[in-house]
């Protein structure tokens, strides 16, 4: 039975990935994303595209006519946009404090809000029963990132996705998250880290490779298979171990 299934950040690594897994099935895919040409690019077989900014409401509601009028139900709704920051000019000045308010605001528009505007715009098109809401969240949320706000941009995912799998639960809706560790092949880490920095993110890890797009899209999508229909409210990390599970 085909379904429908609506992925942000569908452009790139593993928003892309998850998009080829499905669109594999013969399902239909939405794929949405800030950059037109990147979605174009994708030129993933049978995608519908929405160029959009997430973070803005007027563009998120946009999002959800296309969708009203395309595709009707969304079976699975997947949360791939996000990143480390730095889409928004930084803070004029040398103000310490002004520079941390923009790195704050500028981690939850792209991480946080993104998700929460799409999921209450589409959450009364999910199916009912059988669909599926997937956070892409980070081994970040579990260790710190550094400054902190990526990591508790993500981390606030997880509350969030606690209270839509109660929410939803009685309407056979399910909610999960995926946090990855280090994902090779995506723009998170732009032209790649350092060779220093990648032997050690690998070093981490139980399995001795990095992890690819393919990875955490596999485990994407079985939690949106029927054998997953059981599965709720949890956090899968996919990190080869450079993480163990709480």
């Amino acid at each position: 039975m085909t379904r429908n299934i609506v992925i942000s950040g569908g452009g790139t690594g593993i928003g892309l990935a998850t998009a080829q897994a499905f669109a594999a099935d013969g399902d239909r895919v939405l794929l949405l994303g800030r950059r037109a040409e990147v979605l174009e690019k994708a030129a993933v077989p049978g995608c519908l595209t929405y160029p959009a900014d997430l973070t803005e409401p007027a563009e998120v509601r946009g999002v959800a006519e296309f969708v009203a009028r395309e595709l009707g139900t969304v079976d699975v709704l997947v949360h791939s946009a996000g990143g480390a920051g730095g889409r928004r000019p930084p803070a004029g000045g040398d103000d310490p404090l002004e520079q941390v308010a923009h790195a704050w605001t500028d981690a939850f528009r792209l991480n946080t809000l993104t998700a929460a505007l799409l999921t209450e715009a589409l959450k009364d098109r999910l199916a009912e029963p059988g669909g599926r809401v997937l956070f892409l969240s980070s081994i970040a949320a579990y260790r710190g990132s550094g400054s902190g706000a990526y990591a508790a941009s993500k981390a606030a995912l997880h509350p969030y996705a606690h209270d839509l799998a109660r929410q939803l639960g009685p309407h056979g809706i399910t909610v999960n998250v995926v946090a990855p560790g280090y994902i090779e092949d995506t723009e998170f880490f732009g032209d790649g880290p350092a060779p220093e920095r990648r032997a050690q993110l690998i070093a981490e890890t139980s399995t001795g490779r990095a992890g690819i797009p393919g990875d955490v899209a596999a485990t994407l999508h079985w939690l949106a298979s029927p054998g997953a229909a059981h599965v709720t409210s949890q956090v899968v990390q996919v990190n080869g171990g450079a993480e163990r599970g709480h």
